[in-house]
């Protein structure tokens, strides 16, 4: 399968005109994930390619890092803490299993690679695992509760 930059504009402008926040598709030598829910812009897209000429990236597509990566940390709105934020849209658990301990509460020293939550996603449970050392003086969201791409989920004072 290939797909040449007149299609992905027309996929692009689909995915603007409809409901449908997510879509991926994959062909032999590329993938295209074309995400919408984010905060006051324009549907994100992601391809990745082979260097064949038809499949370059068009000018909104950027190569990115697998989806399952661990989410970003961003600057807060308080210079000192650093923002962790839902890396995709899902149900926000702050344990492995009901019943099970939660991962981090307040005032929990975190480092980096520790899990500090779990976001399912169409019945899969992605663990998302600290990408800064520090200490979580803020937890944003109830156990159990959906998330949207971007969402604040805690806030960490550095170490």
């Amino acid at each position: 399968m290939q797909l040449d930059h007149d299609q992905l504009r027309q996929l692009i402008t689909l995915l603007a005109e409809s409901d449908i926040q997510e879509l991926k598709l994959e062909g032999d030598d590329f993938r295209l994930e074309l995400r919408r829910n984010l905060p006051a812009s324009q549907p994100q897209v992601v391809m990745q390619a082979s260097p064949a000429p038809s499949l370059l990236a068009a000018p909104l597509a950027a190569p990115s890092a697998s989806p399952s990566a661990a989410p970003p940390a961003a600057a807060a709105v308080r210079g000192d803490l650093l923002e962790i934020t839902a890396p995709m849209v899902g149900t926000f658990y702050r344990a492995s299993a009901p019943g099970e301990p939660v991962f981090v509460e307040l005032g929990s020293r975190i480092s980096v690679g520790q899990p500090i939550c779990i976001l399912e996603a169409m019945k899969l449970m992605n663990e998302l695992e600290a990408e800064v050392s520090g200490e979580v003086v803020e937890i944003l969201v109830e156990n159990g509760t959906p998330v949207e791409f971007g969402q604040v989920l805690m806030r960490v004072r550095p170490a």
